[in-house]
C-alpha cells in the first residue's frame, strides 16, 4: 500500500480499512488503496467556502457517525446479497458505489420534522430517520410484520417521516410536492426530500411535478442521482444535453456535487434545504455517481458489459466509504476509532438480519393485499359498488 498524504509527504501506510468481501463486493474494490490524486478530487469542493462552513460545524462525534451510516449503508446490501446467494430471497436491489448521495442528503436534513421519500438504492435513508434496520429486511421478506404488511418491499414509516415510495419512477417528484405543499398551507417548518434518478428525469410526471413545485415556491429538494444509467440504457442513449443545465429550465435553483464524496453531498443539500427553509425553494442537487453492480442482483453481467471495464475501475477507486475512510486518517481520526465503529455496525446489521430472518414464516393472509379504504372483498369490489343509473 502506499505512503502519502495529499501535499505529498510520507505518512504511515494506510492500515486500517473496511472489511471487503470477496463474494459480494464489486471486484475494484477488493484490494481497494486510496489514491493521491483521488484524494485531492475528494478535498477540492470541501475548500468553497460556503461548503466549507457547513463542514466545519462537524466535530469528530459527527464526522465517525457519518461513517457509521455509510457502513451501515453498504453492509446492509452485503447481507442482502448474501440473502441471495443462499436462497433467502430472489433478488435485490442495491445501492453500492452510491451511498454518499443517501447518506449526505439525509445528514443535512432534520428528521424530526423533514420527510423524505427514498428510491430504492436510497434504503440507508430508512435507519437515519429512525425507521428499525430489522424493518429493512422484512420488506424484503414480505413477512406480515414488515412495515407494509407484506404487500411491498417498497417500504416507509409516516410516523418516522419516511414516504413509502413505488416503482414508477419520476412520479415521487410530484407527490413530495404534494407534501411540501401541505407543509406550505399548514404553515409548517419543513423540507421534503426525494432522490430522481437520470433515466427518471426524462418522465412525465417528473416534468409535471417540477413545473408545480417551481410555480408554487415549494419548500422540496430534489437530489437528481445520476448513476449514469436507467435500468439497462446509458445516459448518453437515453438523453441529448446535460443534466447540469435542467434545473434551469425550471426556473430552480440548483448546485453540482460530488456524489461519492459525502462531505460534498452534505453540504451541497444543506445549501438547497436552506435555500427553502427561506422560502426559496424548490431546489436541485445534481449529484454524479455510478452505479457498481446491475439494476438488480440478477443481471450484474449484463450491466458490466453495459460499460467498459476502465469505468469500473476508475470508479471503483472512488469508493464512497473507502474515500471517507482514508479523509478521517488524514484527519486524524485513530484507526482504533475506525475499527471500533466497523466493529459496531457489523454487529448491528448482523442482528438485524437475524432478527428479520425469524420473520419468515409469518405470511400475510391472501386478504391482506387489499389496502383499507382502497381495496376490500373481491377485485372488482369498486365497480360492483360503483351506482349505476338504471332505465
Amino acid at each position: 500500500m502506499s505512503e502519502w498524504n495529499v501535499v505529498g509527504f510520507r505518512v504511515p501506510r494506510y492500515l486500517h480499512s473496511m472489511k471487503r468481501y470477496p463474494a459480494y463486493d464489486p471486484p475494484e474494490y477488493l484490494d481497494w488503496d486510496p489514491d493521491p490524486i483521488e484524494m485531492r478530487r475528494f478535498r477540492a469542493p470541501l475548500q468553497i467556502e460556503e461548503r466549507a462552513a457547513r463542514i466545519a460545524q462537524l466535530d469528530p462525534d459527527g464526522l465517525l457517525e457519518i461513517y457509521h451510516h455509510l457502513l451501515r449503508t453498504r453492509l446492509h446490501d452485503i447481507a442482502l446479497k448474501r440473502w441471495v446467494r443462499t436462497g433467502v430471497i430472489s433478488k435485490a436491489w442495491l445501492g453500492t458505489g452510491e451511498e454518499a448521495v443517501t447518506v449526505g442528503a439525509v445528514a443535512a436534513l432534520a428528521p424530526e420534522r423533514d420527510v423524505v421519500c427514498p428510491m430504492i438504492r436510497n434504503a440507508g435513508a430508512l435507519p437515519m430517520m429512525g425507521m428499525p434496520l430489522s424493518d429493512c429486511f422484512r420488506g424484503y421478506l414480505a413477512s406480515v410484520d414488515s412495515p407494509s404488511g407484506g404487500r411491498d418491499l417498497h417500504i416507509g414509516d409516516m410516523e418516522r417521516n419516511v414516504l413509502q415510495p413505488i416503482s414508477h419512477m419520476g412520479t415521487n417528484v410530484a407527490v413530495m410536492a404534494g407534501v411540501a405543499l401541505a407543509f406550505r398551507n399548514r404553515r409548517q417548518d419543513a423540507v421534503a426530500l426525494t432522490w430522481i434518478g437520470d433515466g427518471a428525469t426524462k418522465t412525465a410526471a417528473c416534468h409535471e411535478g417540477l413545473t408545480f413545485a417551481a410555480l408554487l415556491r415549494l419548500p422540496v429538494v430534489y437530489v437528481i442521482q445520476n448513476n449514469q444509467v436507467a435500468l439497462g440504457t446509458r445516459l448518453a442513449a437515453h438523453g441529448r444535453g446535460s443534466l447540469t443545465d435542467w434545473a434551469a429550465a425550471y426556473g430552480i435553483r440548483s448546485w453540482q456535487c460530488d456524489g461519492n464524496n459525502v462531505l460534498d453531498v452534505l453540504a451541497t443539500t444543506a445549501l438547497a434545504v436552506a435555500t427553502c427553509r427561506a422560502g426559496e425553494g424548490p431546489a436541485v442537487v445534481l449529484a454524479e455517481t455510478f452505479r457498481m453492480g446491475g439494476h438488480a442482483t440478477h443481471d450484474e453481467r449484463e450491466a458490466r458489459a453495459t460499460f467498459p471495464p476502465e469505468l469500473f475501475r476508475e470508479w471503483g477507486q472512488r469508493d464512497p466509504v473507502g474515500l471517507f475512510e482514508a479523509y478521517l486518517m488524514e484527519e486524524g481520526v485513530s484507526q482504533d476509532a475506525l475499527a471500533a465503529v466497523e466493529v459496531d455496525v457489523t454487529s448491528e446489521v448482523d442482528r438485524a438480519a437475524d432478527e428479520a430472518k425469524r420473520s419468515r414464516d409469518a405470511s400475510p393472509p391472501p386478504d391482506a393485499a387489499f389496502y383499507d379504504g382502497f381495496s376490500e372483498g373481491y377485485p372488482l369490489v369498486g365497480i360492483q359498488k360503483r351506482p349505476m343509473r338504471r332505465e
